[in-house]
């Protein structure tokens, strides 16, 4: 099994979380969703996977470049 990180592109706030530990998720589904300057910019994988692993919630701050969930593909 790979680990896969996904990382935010931009800087903003955690606005929702989408999946769960145990998701099984397919290339191009959300996993969280980053408000910045008032846009609602979703974080998607780019590889399918099951999520292992989310690092942030609800409200955080995030960096560019931040690891925000962990998947196994």
């Amino acid at each position: 099994m790979a680990r896969i990180e996904v990382k935010s592109e931009i800087t903003g706030t955690v606005w929702q979380v989408k999946s769960k530990p145990g998701d099984k998720l397919e290339s191009g589904d959300t996993l969280v969703v980053i408000e910045s300057m008032k846009m609602e910019i979703p974080v998607i994988t780019e590889d399918p996977g099951v999520v292992k692993e989310i690092l942030v919630k609800e409200k955080d701050a995030v960096a560019e470049g931040q690891v925000v969930a962990i998947l196994e593909g």
